[in-house]
């Protein structure tokens, strides 16, 4: 190899010192597009970057105007290595930034040495096809010529196929699109077969059962294309292959699609936690439930800080961060935890302990430092430091005011809520204006006054951790048991009191012998039996708005459909008669024998605790009466809409924010055409609805409208015994039925239930569990306090344990050590009992 004398390139020939006819040239050449055409270009930059492409050399246009082979041939074979060959086209308009005219020329795979200049002819010759003639006439206009030839050691390729560095579809930028197939990849840019499509973004996804790629080899080719992208300073579509030595770069070409412009970088951090939220809005969300607990979580976080002595001038300004608590992650319902940290750096003493405070989010995972570091006050030093301390006590002053007025204030709220729900106004009669104003008056008189429950959940979280660690302190381990039976048998925890009325109401279907009937016909069956249709209207009288997923609005309540409740009563029946759980006071002169002062502070506690426990549980069944009530007024809305041929259906309100709701009476609404919104978010929910839950935390950058996540496999724990959180005391040996919807799926009594997460409306449910095991979850969930009422073993917080227990299977549950054991999974296929 030597050096051309007419133009300086490196061209192959028998003797160094001239170029015979200067046909050829090596792939390390100074190339020129006119000369050698862009591919044969291309693929010398990416060998000059350092990529690793076959070995080529290139075959000038001219030297096939004679019918000679052109000189110096067989050297440059040879130096290639030994074959098969590639030999492909390079025609000077060819992979342009313009247009790629691809697969307009033909190419030829496997060739022999001795085939190599009858396969470039060929080569060259279809630059003067009637296809290519057609394609530049409609391209470019440019007349026919033949291409320059690139002759390419093959390698023996396991997988092949091509990546864009963006999407060309829908021109997005840093989607990476590959397509890949076994062997060669010619059957895939011929159009022959179809490939395995992978898309590498912030995320890796592919097909659930890969053939071709794996996760780990789809990203090698993503950074490829990256790189190739980096280093040509366009977005690339390059050809791609693996072999035994690993992936090699066949060829890069410039996308010629129009893509979108290229965004400016946006690197702040999003980040989405449903570890807590998800026991309150479970699954798929309606847009008109999350708008609604948005307005909610606004409105009564605001008072919430204004409460702790947070200014209304520093109230006002945050106003942004208040109105976004939330987030809405493909249809389904997630924290935003970045604004729930703003939120907590406004609250005074935050600089003084931010661990406290962060725990108070209730998330396993810390922040992250960049956002710690970026949000609220560094830790206050000096005079600084007892300017927060004086704060702290003028809030611990209020709070202690807070606490000794909670009766009266308890008191002036149960008025107002019952004021404002019991008024008489009818929805059923009421037109869109009128029904419109009830909202708006619900909404100024209790969302805007949620003092008692906002008072009581704060001290409540209090008093209980304060407890719980006295007791450990004081006592150890048997003061954490204590701790939890003295919270069981208070006797008026409303939460309880449904799974006792099921538990009387089946009483009473068994001595009347009709559980069969009740099962089968539903209310009918209750014609001859008066005295339990009194009972079962009673109860949806009280509970009529409970329901499984109660806080989200479309839900269907027990007053619209009591089936559930008729089911549960028909179960009780065929369960044995359960004794009752009385309170348990523990013996103090024997827990503090030479104590009196230890004595008077656990029992003060203990006692002044289950109060606030008890009234949370109480206060969050008002909430639950206020979302019934919107829950009928939306539903009226909806209504009147269908009526006036803006919607459909009445529940297609669901799909629409309550702001679309109240702008089309109110007048402030975008559009009328409030079908087409319905529409458009049924397809989306629709969709979203059959893709697994999302993690439980993602963290994202840039706009947070659209954020990716990786799918994890879930692989089944083969422990036999684990432990968790123990909050009711009991143990229990029984066959786990592990439920998903209660709604769909039954448990037979004695079983014990399994459950990813749980809301008051499965208390119909708990009525028939021997055991709860809940994944989600903590000591005051309320599947903790109402299991520790109705004194049924308890264990929450234990992850996974939907797919860590087998339905059917036999386990042993310890309420008190939180410790669920495995014991026989030969059963796990047994039949499953129905109610």
């Amino acid at each position: 190899m030597g050096l051309c004398v007419l133009c300086d390139c490196r061209v192959f020939t028998r003797f160094s010192e001239v170029c015979l006819m200067s046909h050829i040239v090596a792939q390390d050449a100074a190339l020129h597009i006119q000369e050698v055409g862009g591919k044969a270009v291309a693929l010398s930059r990416l060998s000059g970057f350092g990529f690793n492409p076959p070995a080529f050399f290139v075959i000038r246009p001219d030297a096939f105007e004679t019918d000679d082979v052109v000189a110096g041939l067989d050297d440059a074979i040879a130096g290639l290595g030994e074959g098969p060959f590639a030999v492909r086209s390079s025609a000077r308009q060819e992979d342009g930034a313009e247009h790629s005219h691809a697969g307009q020329f033909d190419t030829v795979l496997n060739v022999a040495a001795k085939d190599v200049w009858q396969a470039a002819t060929q080569v060259w010759k279809s630059g003067f096809s009637k296809t290519v003639a057609t394609y530049r006439a409609v391209k470019s206009g440019g007349s026919a010529e033949g291409p320059a030839v690139i002759v390419q050691r093959m390698i023996d390729a396991v997988s092949a196929g091509v990546a864009f560095s963006a999407d060309p579809v829908t021109g997005q930028r840093g989607q990476i699109v590959i397509s890949a197939i076994d062997g060669l990849g010619e059957r895939l840019v011929s159009g022959e077969e179809d490939g395995e499509d992978w898309r590498v973004g912030a995320t890796v996804s592919g097909p659930s059962d890969p053939k071709v790629l794996t996760k780990e080899q789809a990203q090698d080719v993503a950074d490829l294309a990256r790189k190739a992208e980096a280093r040509f300073g366009a977005p690339q579509d390059i050809e791609w292959a693996f072999d035994a030595d690993g992936l090699h770069i066949l060829q890069s070409r410039p996308i010629t699609t129009a893509l979108l412009p290229e965004p400016q970088p946006d690197t702040s951090l999003t980040i989405f936690d449903n570890s807590n939220i998800v026991e309150s809005y479970p699954g798929m969300v309606s847009p008109l439930t999350y708008s609604f607990a948005v307005h909610v979580y606004a409105r009564v976080y605001r008072a919430f800080v204004s409460l702790l002595g947070v200014s209304d001038q520093t109230v006002a300004s945050n106003s942004a961060v208040f109105g976004n608590m939330l987030g809405r992650v493909d249809g389904r319902v997630y924290y935003n935890l970045v604004n729930w940290y703003r939120a907590l750096a406004l609250l005074p003493g935050f600089s003084l302990n931010r661990a406290y405070m962060e725990t108070m989010m209730g998330v396993s995972t810390p922040m992250p430092e960049e956002v710690t570091s970026a949000i609220g006050p560094p830790p206050a030093q000096g005079a600084a430091r007892v300017r927060e301390y004086l704060k702290l006590v003028k809030v611990g002053t209020g709070l202690l005011w807070q606490a000794v007025s909670l009766p009266k204030t308890r008191a002036r709220f149960y008025d107002r809520l019952n004021a404002a729900l019991d008024g008489g106004f009818d929805t059923e009669t009421a037109g869109p204006t009128a029904l419109a104003a009830e909202y708006r008056r619900i909404e100024s008189t209790l969302l805007d006054r949620w003092d008692a429950p906002l008072v009581n959940d704060f001290l409540c979280m209090i008093a209980f951790g304060a407890s719980h660690n006295l007791l450990e302190k004081w006592l150890g381990p048997e003061g954490l048991v204590l701790h939890n039976d003295v919270m069981i048998g208070q006797g008026d925890i409303i939460s309880a009191e449904p799974a006792q009325r099921i538990a009387r109401m089946g009483q009473m279907v068994r001595d009347a012998g009709i559980a069969d009937t009740l099962r089968e016909q539903g209310l009918g069956a209750l014609d001859a039996h008066p005295e339990i249709a009194l009972e079962v209207r009673s109860y949806l009288e009280k509970f009529g708005d409970r329901c499984t997923e109660e806080l989200k609005l479309e839900s269907i309540p027990l007053s619209e459909d009591p089936t559930s409740l008729l089911q549960a009563i028909a179960a009780s029946a065929s369960r044995s008669v359960v004794a009752s759980h009385d309170s348990r006071d523990p013996d103090w002169d024997a827990l503090f024998p030479k104590n009196p002062i230890k004595r008077f502070c656990a029992k003060w506690i203990i006692t002044w605790t289950k109060a606030r426990v008890r009234d949370r549980e109480n206060l969050r069944f008002e909430r639950t009466r206020i979302f019934g009530y919107t829950r009928r007024v939306f539903l009226a809305l909806g209504r009147e809409f269908e009526a006036r041929g803006l919607l459909a259906a009445r529940r297609d309100v669901f799909f629409l924010t309550t702001e679309e709701v109240l702008g089309a009476v109110e007048g402030f609404g975008l559009s009328p055409n409030l079908k087409a919104m319905v529409e458009l978010r049924q397809a989306e929910d629709a969709a979203a609805a059959l893709r697994p839950d999302p993690p439980e935390r993602i963290e994202l950058r840039g706009p947070a409208i659209a954020p990716a996540w990786e799918e994890t496999p879930v692989e089944r724990d083969a422990a036999k015994l684990r432990t968790a959180t123990g909050c009711s005391a009991g143990q229990v040996k029984a066959r786990a039925r592990v439920i998903r919807d209660p709604r769909t799926e039954a448990l037979a009594p004695g079983d014990i239930l399994v459950a990813r997460h749980t809301d008051p409306g499965w208390i119909a449910v708990f009525s028939n569990a021997s055991a709860i095991v809940v994944e989600r979850g903590s000591l005051l969930s309320h599947s903790a306090i109402v299991a520790r009422e109705l004194g049924i073993p308890c264990v929450v917080g234990l992850k996974g344990a939907t797919q860590w227990i087998s339905d059917g299977e036999m386990i042993s549950v310890d309420g008190a050590t939180g410790q669920v054991e495995r014991c026989n999974a030969d059963v796990r296929n047994r039949s499953q009992s129905s109610f």
